[in-house]
């Protein structure tokens, strides 16, 4: 399946924040940190301060990356296995040659995604920010 990718824009944020506030309900292992309106805010604010590209018409998956961290700070998808998510990691590594993330521990189907696409758990940590364990993982180019 063929997805568009794009970049984000602002009125994009609602379609962003449904799809993580449903995966948010979807995890009994992870509290919630933020309210559904709280979280769209802090998407719509995310737009234009990082790389942040959208796939699918409508939405079903976005990611946003920090350029001067080089890290993924954002990255979900409506419909896990459906390949948008290999769209969009495929679209932010393009002419870069090392890449970061933090993921939860819990999530394991994610952790077994990175992999498949080349990542590797270079560290971890007792509590991220939403106060559960997370692992730390890079992707590096021809590795």
């Amino acid at each position: 399946m063929t997805f568009e990718i794009r970049r984000a824009r602002s009125k994009d944020a609602a379609a962003c924040a449904a799809i993580v506030n449903d995966w948010i309900d979807a995890k009994d292992w992870l509290p919630r940190q933020h309210s559904p309106q709280a979280l769209e805010e802090t998407i719509r604010a995310g737009i234009p301060a990082r790389e942040f590209w959208v796939a699918g018409d409508p939405i079903q998956g976005y990611l946003s990356f920090n350029t001067e961290e080089r890290q993924i700070m954002g990255f979900y998808s409506a419909r896990p296995g459906n390949g948008v998510g290999k769209a969009l990691m495929d679209r932010v590594k393009e002419g870069r040659d090392w890449l970061q993330l933090w993921s939860h521990a819990a999530n394991t189907k994610a952790h077994a995604f990175y992999r498949r696409e080349g990542f590797v758990e270079v560290g971890r940590k007792e509590r991220g920010v939403d106060g559960i364990p997370e692992i730390r993982m890079e992707w590096h180019k021809d590795i």
